[in-house]
């Protein structure tokens, strides 16, 4: 049982000091001390015989940090060992507040929603209120005091939340833990801390980027391939500035208000307020089912990185020592996102939330994903102990920009998965807006959210599958019916294009157009069987010109052949690194990724 001496004292409230009787230092039943014990802030702190200055410190520090400190979710049990294939079957259970802290926690709930409500609703909000004058000093004078008492109202409800938590055993012992873990950072105190399920905002960081890079080179982030600039004298230079600053406006409070949430609806707060039960869930599984691992990362920007790592190396399985990289959608999180297609192959899994989503910090704009990726990469290798031609990165839909930039700045990477995903997010956006604003549009594309897979994914030279997914109504440009709209079409093509630019001449892109045109498999297989397509004789023939030359793309191949015999090869080609899924599902249980991994003739 804890002595007196440990609640006398801030800094001698230890984790390690907490009674247990479970050799696992995992939250278990009889880890918490009993109601009648109270971990003794009942009979120590408030009892007539002791009251002392010390003990009146002590109770005070304890419940400023249980007014500071973050809302506990959940409690992850210790391990289940007898569980097999890569599921350990912890338990869990929700965190339970008492009467006091729920009620509380449920008025700042509601405070929180309707703030966030009143924000995003903040310019019509305004403009109604201009109109009717109240926009004035006689107006705003009262409407300050009553914002002020209902601030001052807010206080008193937090205040009383930290009292039902200081008189909750389960919400003391946690606090208690996250303290000691943010003064000794220890594996021990760490491995305390990840059997809670708290606001990420509280976690301590797990890695940074400046442990492995130079923090000289973390101010300007990591490099991004610019659009290049038109040449002009200088005098041009200077009347062309000025004669689109309107633009530059526009375009930055464009990109900064509505645009950018458009793009990346994941980063709204109330969409993330609305999915936080969903989410919750899915973050339990992960790490009771499976044993994933939470982390926070720092990337060079500042921006505080959620991850999640599910660790299949010790199943002994040769799938496990691939760890697959998973970025997600614009409206995409790890806990319910593309985590669980590789997971369910056997593999060893690290996925992420982009900046703003979830428990991550920061704003989703290129700079900010390029910079996260980077850092995810650099903790895979440096702290969990890959080698980059170990790992696989898959991404859905958006996620292709932070894929391909991740294999265009770390060309050992094994291969690259990119399902839904599309060449370039210009003519998509222009899709969704009047055609009058065609020129604000292209400024505020290639000035702001510059994504461009098709150009990062061809500065990399290894192995490259791509899926289509007929039915996707957000990367097609006139609608789901019609096939060839689809923008994953137009990365395939640019693909094939730069890699083998002897054989995709306007015959060999007729053909593939042929082949990416059919509504369903039996067209593919007509296409196929009606150009009397030789799968031996294609890799034959790509196998022999690897072997002499052993050259990076673009490959000459196909530069002394028959009409036929480049038709061939380029259906040959796009069959086997295209993927199209006529449904929405998708399974690496069947080897897509083992398959990908053994190819070095891969497109």
């Amino acid at each position: 049982m804890m002595s007196i001496r440990n609640w006398s004292d801030p800094s001698s409230v230890r984790a390690d000091n907490l009674p247990t009787s479970h050799p696992h230092p995992a939250v278990t039943s009889s880890w918490f001390p009993s109601a009648t014990e109270g971990l003794y802030n009942q009979k120590f702190m408030v009892s007539a015989g002791i009251r002392s200055p010390r003990s009146g410190r002590m109770a005070g520090w304890l419940w400023l940090r249980c007014v500071l400190g973050p809302h506990l979710q959940r409690i992850h049990r210790s391990p289940d060992p007898s569980r097999a294939e890569g599921r350990v079957g912890r338990r869990g259970c929700n965190y339970q507040p008492r009467s006091l802290e729920k009620h509380t926690d449920s008025i700042l709930g509601w405070a929180s929603a309707l703030w966030s409500l009143s924000y995003y609703s903040s310019p019509l909000l305004l403009c109604y209120l201009y109109r009717k004058g109240y926009i004035c000093s006689s107006k705003l004078v009262p409407v300050s005091q009553y914002v002020g008492t209902v601030l001052v109202c807010l206080l008193g409800v937090a205040c009383l939340r930290g009292l039902g938590r200081w008189k909750n055993s389960e919400y003391l012992q946690f606090i208690s833990i996250l303290e000691e873990t943010k003064k000794s950072h220890t594996p021990a105190n760490k491995k305390k801390l990840r059997c809670y399920d708290f606001d990420f905002l509280h976690w301590p960081s797990d890695f940074s980027w400046t442990e492995v890079s130079s923090p000289k080179l973390s101010k300007a982030g990591v490099s991004l391939l610019k659009p290049e600039p038109r040449l002009r004298g200088a005098a041009d230079s200077v009347l062309n500035s000025v004669r689109t600053l309107p633009c530059h406006i526009i375009s930055f409070l464009i990109v900064h208000t509505f645009g950018r949430r458009m793009l990346y609806p994941g980063s709204v707060g109330l969409l993330q307020k609305a999915m936080r039960p969903m989410l919750q869930q899915g973050q339990a599984k992960l790490i009771e089912e499976f044993d994933g691992q939470r982390n926070k990362l720092v990337a060079c920007d500042g921006n505080e990185i959620d991850t999640m790592f599910v660790d299949r190396r010790r199943d002994g399985g040769r799938k496990g020592q691939t760890l697959v990289i998973c970025c997600e959608g614009n409206a995409g999180f790890y806990e319910v996102g593309c985590m669980n297609t590789p997971m369910e192959g056997g593999y060893s899994v690290l996925g992420w939330n982009h900046p703003g989503f979830g428990g991550s910090t920061g704003v989703p704009f290129p700079q900010n994903e390029a910079n996260a990726m980077d850092v995810v990469i650099q903790f895979a290798t440096h702290q969990l102990g890959f080698q980059l031609i170990d790992i696989v990165i898959y991404a859905w839909s958006i996620g292709g920009f932070t894929a391909s930039w991740a294999v265009m700045s770390y060309p050992e990477v094994q291969s690259i998965v990119l399902d839904a995903s599309f060449d370039d997010l210009l003519p998509l956006a222009l899709k969704v807006m009047p055609n009058s604003w065609r020129p604000l549009v292209q400024h505020t594309v290639r000035q702001y959210m510059n994504l461009n897979n098709a150009e990062q994914l061809l500065k990399y030279q290894g192995p490259v599958l791509l899926i289509r997914r007929t039915r996707d109504e957000i990367i097609t440009t006139t609608g789901p019916e019609d096939v060839m709209s689809n923008r994953g079409n137009n990365l395939l093509l640019k693909l094939l294009q730069f890699r083998y630019p002897k054989i995709m001449t306007d015959d060999g892109i007729r053909v593939v157009r042929q082949w990416l045109g059919a509504s369903n498999h039996i067209e593919e297989a007509s296409v196929y069987s009606g150009n009397e397509v030789d799968d031996d004789w294609c890799v034959s023939v790509l196998q022999s010109y690897q072997a002499d030359r052993d050259v990076s793309f673009p490959w000459s191949v196909g530069e002394d052949m028959t009409l036929e015999g480049r038709r061939q090869l380029a259906l040959f080609l796009v069959r086997k690194r295209y993927t199209v899924n006529h449904s929405l599902n998708l399974s690496m249980k069947g080897g897509v990724l083992s398959g990908l991994k053994g190819s070095h003739l891969s497109s």
